[in-house]
């Protein structure tokens, strides 16, 4: 089925007149190859208004829930979220920090300090695309009792916007202009016509920080603030303990906005430990009510759901695991900096060897019989929306012969050890990633496959905490990239690619000048890629806009550095009783004030 602009404004105009029920014209979009968050922006875009989301919730009044227990086997180490380096440390500050507004699961936004969603017909959309105006929530206090106003909201963008502070939000806000209108309504000035302006202040990179208590740490200073382990927001729980990598505890918030929320009158948030672990603590003896990721053997999570207590959910979003072939050297320095992006890597810059790599990975075997439900093989760096998935790549088979003869033509030769060597450059690698079971199999599969083509891995696990973790002090961060090979997954947070897609150009390149808080982990850039990114922060028209993605996708798998490997859907794990309300397009946090216990 095809459709083109004449067809779909007709649909629009059938909305707007009642004539064709919302969710009918988002069923139409999804059969051409939108999703339903891309539907209903296209809706906003055309000045139909957002549809008021009903969340489901039967609490009549706040409290009496007791206590919220959830386990996360990677712990936060901080609470700041706009220097969040992980999905961690992003889950645990949507506890106390909100967005103007978020994604709920079926792609609408859904308002949090926002009075209502910004829209053509309620003057909070710029006909040209370059502005936004946003009304804000009145009576919403901090946890500390001050009130959240417009000034607040202009702050977050000084300082999340500031180079300086090394914020992992920075390219969100540093080139736009946000100004207070007045005490409750903000607008915000693009430099260009942004067909995703849902971005600022929405959503996981969205979080309103109070100004109060933070202006007192910009720039360089912005690590020294204590409110960075001790929050003040003005979400559902307020912090009582916080001790990094290992437990967070809160009380509910009894002068919370919404009115009879939250419904337990505490959280507590225990990390560290395995997957596995945290599995069965949740499957199978229900000492905690919500598992994060538990990425864990699909036979493992079956037998674990036949206790009875507990069960498992997937969520569709664009979350994708992949490997990274190191494109600088990160065994010698440039300038004082391992990595260097003014290094190679010696092995990796023969396209050969990125070639018989993405040979000698089974995706379709470990998926199938490691992940099961929770892995879809795939050759695509972006998987969803489906409009953006690119048609031209496709899965290699697993070929340790056609590894070989690619190697042996280029020049690697097998020495007297069986490993290949060109010049006095030698393939022997350390491959990391970090500790989860799933991740070890997977480690030992593709090394046993790379033995047999002359090449030598060294096997590293780093534990979550440490992997995902935001101390630029530590050597083994995912962000530091300081191996050959690396693999995990990247979490996609908006049902838009802009953002997810941003992480390969060369304004976001992770380094020792930004404290390596960017988000470009894997040093690969393209001029081209750059350029077809540029044009998709203005590109108005939908198909052409999808059309610049796919190139995206295209260039950055096919130069072979970034090898994906599953498309994953978020596995959670929760007690059977407990009514949860999770988005795959935002944290798993984001709605967690509408969770309750049914009787």
């Amino acid at each position: 089925m095809s459709m083109n602009e004449h067809d779909i404004r007709g649909l629009v105009e059938e909305v707007r007149e009642g004539k064709l029920p919302r969710r009918s014209f988002i069923q139409k979009m999804v059969g051409v190859g939108l999703t339903a968050p891309m539907a209903s922006m296209m809706l906003m875009h055309y000045g139909v208004a957002n549809a008021q989301t009903a969340i489901p919730y039967k609490p009549t009044k706040r409290g009496g829930g007791g206590t919220l227990k959830l386990i996360y086997w990677q712990a936060a180490v901080h609470l700041n979220p706009h220097y969040a380096g992980g999905t961690k440390d992003q889950d645990a500050s949507r506890i106390f920090y909100e967005p103007l507004a978020g994604w709920d699961t079926d792609g609408n936004l859904v308002p949090f300090l926002a009075a209502e969603v910004p829209t053509r017909t309620n003057g909070g959309l710029s006909a040209d695309g370059k502005s936004v105006t946003w009304k804000l929530k009145r009576g919403v206090t901090w946890h500390d009792g001050k009130p959240f106003t417009a000034d607040d909201v202009v702050f977050t963008a000084q300082y999340a916007g500031d180079p300086a502070a090394a914020m992992t939000t920075v390219n969100v806000y540093k080139d736009i202009k946000v100004t207070k209108v007045d005490s409750h309504t903000v607008k915000i000035d693009f430099p260009k016509p942004t067909p995703f302006w849902a971005e600022p202040f929405v959503g996981s990179v969205g979080l309103i920080l109070p100004k109060h208590v933070f202006e007192g740490f910009m720039g360089a200073k912005s690590r020294e603030n204590p409110a960075n382990l001790k929050p003040v927001g003005t979400g559902p729980y307020k912090v009582i303990d916080f001790k990094p990598g290992d437990i967070l505890r809160a009380s509910a918030n009894t002068a919370y906005h919404i009115p009879n929320q939250p419904f337990f009158d505490a959280l507590e948030v225990k990390g560290g430990g395995d997957a596995t672990s945290a599995a069965r603590a949740v499957l199978q003896t229900a000492e905690y009510d919500v598992g994060w990721n538990l990425a864990v053997e699909d036979v493992i999570l079956k037998q674990l759901e036949g206790a009875g207590k507990g069960k498992m959910s997937f969520h569709a979003g664009s979350d994708v695991e992949f490997i990274t072939l190191n494109v600088t050297d990160p065994w010698n320095e440039v300038d004082g900096e391992r990595a260097s992006i003014k290094s190679k890597h010696p092995a990796f810059q023969d396209k050969a060897v990125r070639d018989a790599m993405n040979l000698l990975i089974d995706r379709r075997g470990i998926a199938e019989v490691i992940y099961g439900r929770g892995a879809i093989a795939t050759s695509n760096f972006l998987n969803n929306p489906p409009r953006f998935r690119s048609p031209n790549t496709k899965i290699e088979p697993v070929n340790i012969d056609k590894a070989n003869q690619i190697l042996e033509a280029a020049g690697w030769k097998k020495g007297a050890d069986g490993i290949r060597a060109k010049g006095n450059v030698k393939l022997k690698f350390v491959y990391q990633t970090s500790v989860s079971g799933p991740r070890q199999k997977c480690q030992a599969i593709i090394k046993d496959a790379c033995t047999k083509a002359g090449i030598e891995v060294e096997l590293k696990s780093v534990v979550a905490a440490v992997f995902f973790g935001s101390d630029f002090a530590n050597p083994d961060t995912y962000q530091k990239n300081w191996a050959d090979i690396q693999m995990f997954t990247t979490t996609m947070t908006q049902p838009d690619p802009q953002t997810f897609m941003e992480q390969y150009t060369s304004w976001e390149l992770a380094q020792k000048a930004n404290k390596w808080a960017s988000r470009n982990l894997s040093r690969w850039t393209s001029k081209e890629y750059d350029d077809a990114h540029k044009a998709a922060q203005v590109e108005l028209d939908p198909a052409k806009r999808a059309a610049l993605f796919i190139k995206m996708n295209d260039l950055v798998v096919g130069d072979g550095h970034i090898i994906p490997l599953f498309a994953r859907p978020r596995p959670v794990g929760t007690v059977n009783k407990l009514v949860t309300t999770i988005s795959a397009w935002d944290n798993l946090t984001s709605f967690m004030t509408y969770w309750y216990r049914d009787a």
